[in-house]
């Protein structure tokens, strides 16, 4: 048994979601935030076989692609200036995945 984690943007999940069930894999979807730009994500828990873990890393990967995206980082305010950074493109999108060995599963 392997547990696949993955971590996904927001804007993501929901093809993903819908991806994983039409396949027939049951997810745990649980909300979480991110560091650099501080946005939004979720991470998705995937119970599977070894032989399934090729399969839903395949759909995740189809699923969130990185793409560009115009931010603006968090402006630094002191007594003596107020600086507004310009807007930067970053990369965002994608998914970090991460497969473990499970000792032992049940459903109750």
């Amino acid at each position: 048994m392997r547990l696949v984690i993955a971590v996904v943007q927001d804007q993501d999940v929901h093809r993903l979601l819908a991806q994983l069930n039409e396949k027939r894999y049951s997810v745990t979807k649980l909300a979480s935030t991110g560091g650099f730009l501080r946005q939004g994500n979720t991470t998705l828990l995937v119970g599977v076989e070894k032989e399934q873990v090729a399969e839903v890393t395949d759909i995740i990967k189809e699923t969130c692609k990185a793409r560009e995206q115009l931010v603006t980082p968090l402006a630094t305010m002191s007594r003596t200036s107020s600086y507004m950074p310009a807007p930067i493109e970053v990369t965002v999108g994608g998914a970090t995945i991460f497969v473990l060995d499970v000792e032992s599963f049940a459903k109750v």
